[in-house]
Formats: C-alpha cells, sequence, structure tokens
C-alpha cells in the first residue's frame, strides 16, 4: 500500500514544494492545475505573443509516499522549507498495491468513434479490422481519443477530409487528428506542437499507423496554406493564435477548433471575427467544435 499526499499551493511555491516533498521520501511527485476542468483552468502554452504562465496560479502538488508514522511531520517540514508557513491540510488518500501496467491498460479499451472509425490500444484487437483503425496508446501528449474535444475534432475529418487533402494539426498532441486525415485519405499532413515530447509521440504514433506525418516545432516558421486546419487546445491560445491559423486557411478551405468549453464559444468566435467566422458545429459533454462557415 501506498500513500497519496495532495497539498494546494500557488505557482510561486508549486515546483520547489514538489522537490522538497521528493527529497523527505516521496517516490513521486507532480503538480496539476488545481482548478482543471472548470472556468479558472489556465493553459500553459508559449506562442509568440502569448503571456508566459509560471505553473498554475493554484496548483496542486501530488506526492506518493510509503506508509509511515511521521508522514505529517514529513510534509510538513517540506512545506516550511521553501517558505510555506501556513499549509492548508493535506488530503491523504490509501493506494492499493496493483500491477500498474496492466491497470493502466485496463483502463484504454477500443473507442468507437463511428461506424468506420476506430481508436485502438496496440495491446487490444480491433474489434473491426474492416474499419479505419488509429492505434494510439497512451502517453506524454494529449490526444487518446477518450476526451470530448478529440472525438469533436474525429468526426469532423471524418466528414470533411477528401482524398489528397493538405491539413495542418496545431496542437497536434499525440499526433491523433493528423494520423485520422491520413487513414482518411489526406496527402500532406503537417502537425504542429509547443513540446518536443509530443512531436516524439506524434512520429512514434504515425509510425506505427504505417502514415506518414511531417511535424515541426511551433517555434519554427509557418508557411503556406491548407485545404483543412484543425486545432484542439483550449480557449486562450486558440484566441491568441487566431492570426496565424485563420491565415494557414487555404481559399475554399475550412477551419475547426476545439478545446473549448460550451460557456467560452462566444469568446473564441469573437476573437476570429476579424479573420473568418465561426459558429458551433457539435457539441458533446459540454465541449464544443467550432467551424468556419461554408
Amino acid at each position: 500500500m501506498w500513500l497519496s499526499v495532495a497539498l494546494e499551493t500557488d505557482a510561486a511555491h508549486a515546483d520547489t514544494l514538489s522537490d522538497a516533498l521528493l527529497e523527505a521520501g516521496a517516490i513521486s511527485a507532480s503538480v496539476e492545475d488545481a482548478d482543471a476542468g472548470t472556468e479558472r483552468e489556465t493553459p500553459q502554452f508559449g506562442e509568440p505573443g502569448s503571456p508566459t504562465t509560471p505553473l498554475w496560479v493554484t496548483s496542486r502538488v501530488v506526492a506518493l509516499f510509503e506508509p509511515t508514522d511521521d508522514l505529517s511531520d514529513r510534509v510538513s517540514a517540506a512545506a516550511r522549507a521553501v517558505g510555506i508557513m501556513d499549509l492548508p491540510a493535506p488530503r491523504i488518500e490509501e493506494v492499493e498495491e496493483q500491477d500498474w501496467v496492466r491497470l493502466t491498460q485496463s483502463q484504454f479499451d477500443p473507442i468507437r468513434v463511428s461506424a468506420r472509425l476506430w481508436i485502438v490500444p496496440s495491446w487490444h484487437e480491433a474489434p473491426d479490422p474492416q474499419a479505419i483503425n488509429l492505434i494510439v496508446d497512451p502517453g506524454l501528449a494529449f490526444g487518446t481519443g477518450s476526451h470530448p474535444t478529440t472525438r469533436l475534432c474525429l468526426e469532423w475529418l471524418e466528414s470533411t477530409v477528401t482524398a489528397g487533402a493538405s491539413v495542418l494539426d496545431y496542437g497536434c498532441g499525440s499526433g491523433i487528428l493528423g494520423i485520422a486525415a491520413a487513414k482518411l485519405g489526406a496527402g500532406d499532413v503537417l502537425g504542429i506542437d509547443i513540446d518536443e515530447a509530443a512531436l516524439t509521440s506524434a512520429n512514434d504514433n504515425a509510425t506505427a499507423n504505417n502514415v506518414c506525418l511531417r511535424l515541426r516545432h511551433s517555434r519554427e516558421p509557418l508557411a503556406g496554406q491548407f485545404d483543412l486546419v484543425v486545432a484542439n487546445i483550449l480557449t486562450n491560445p486558440l484566441c491568441v493564435l487566431a492570426p496565424l491559423l485563420a491565415r494557414q486557411v487555404a481559399p475554399g478551405g475550412r477551419l475547426a477548433l476545439s478545446g473549448v468549453l460550451a460557456i467560452q464559444a462566444e469568446q473564441v468566435i469573437e476573437a476570429y471575427r476579424p479573420f473568418i467566422a465561426l459558429a458551433v458545429g457539435g457539441e458533446h459533454d459540454g465541449w464544443v467544435r467550432l467551424e468556419s462557415l461554408k
């Protein structure tokens, strides 16, 4: 058995508290957005012209310890060591010993996107060998197909990709959208991401699916236009990227954006209004897909 300790702190102390907990005997420590999934969720991005956010304003540090009688003392000492004198009470939960690999794999079954499109982890047999099967495993990059925003984008690609179409996937993550576009018949497919780990993941996933993706870091200049442009990020970076993404859409091309909560849709539509008209094209579990008007 293990003990999971979750503590909330501010951005200025999150990293140092994480390090102090490791020094106090934690086996692992991670930092996450305490407001994830709410209107206060803060994306991490660094596109040109965007503000730089040092982690999250309200961060949650989660550390894993072996059971010990002095756990509270260790946590308090770690907090004091980084200058936190008034630490909110931590949430401590028991974590049973398990076969973590098998447990993780059991949480990811094949996902049916449509009658002809499936997402299949590599350790599963494809439920429908005749379908278009996207072989994607959970990893460091976003995009396993289970999130509503990914599915909204996959549904859009299935309905819009034509043979030989050029596709830009901005914020490609695992590469799942670019892989889907290629398997649906697209020609040139370019994936852009700000994270080197995501680009590595996308390249590995493209290889596993026997498709060719061009992959590029977002720091590199982006030229040319595309028949289809898709971006599954979050509201704030999508708004910052409005001039860039709109500029990449070829005449007669289409744009789709997701990673947007339904209550944020109008904010994104207004950000793109000077460049391209958008409307809600799909909604799932409180998230929407915004599409350029035909």
